[in-house]
């Protein structure tokens, strides 16, 4: 990135309290926000911004976080897109099947948003090192 613009981050997750959450802990962070509520408005705000990462919930409406994933992935602009799973899908079946179709990263909820970081920050040298 040439630009001094922090990281977007876009959080797709139906739970309206969680992205608040997430909104406030990742600007807090240093980076930019934005929040969906389902695959297929991830998508959309996937191609027209062009998110560092993306937080992806397994089960929204519309379009769950697995087909979401997969659709990403098959798109050369957005396959390299890091995705962080966050989900309460936890068996060992459903962790596998997100590695698999291409996210960096999976962690189950409950989580601790300060894990979410720091995972993020691993993923996204040199991004979100306020703290």
């Amino acid at each position: 990135m040439m630009n001094d613009e922090p990281p977007l981050v876009l959080v797709a997750d139906d739970d309206q309290l969680l992205r608040a959450i997430l909104e406030h802990k990742l600007v807090t962070a240093g980076y930019r926000f934005v929040g969906v509520e389902n695959g297929h408005e991830a998508l959309a705000c996937a191609h027209k911004l062009r998110p560092a990462a993306i937080v992806l919930d397994a089960m929204m409406p519309v379009l769950d976080g697995f087909e979401t994933l997969r659709r990403l992935k098959a798109e050369p602009e957005l396959k390299n897109t890091v995705v962080i799973m966050l989900t309460a899908l936890k068996r060992e079946q459903d962790i596998v099947t997100g590695l698999r179709e291409g996210a960096a990263d999976y962690l189950s909820k409950p989580f601790n948003p300060d894990e979410l970081l720091v995972r993020l920050s691993r993923l996204l040298p040199g991004a979100g090192q306020a703290s």
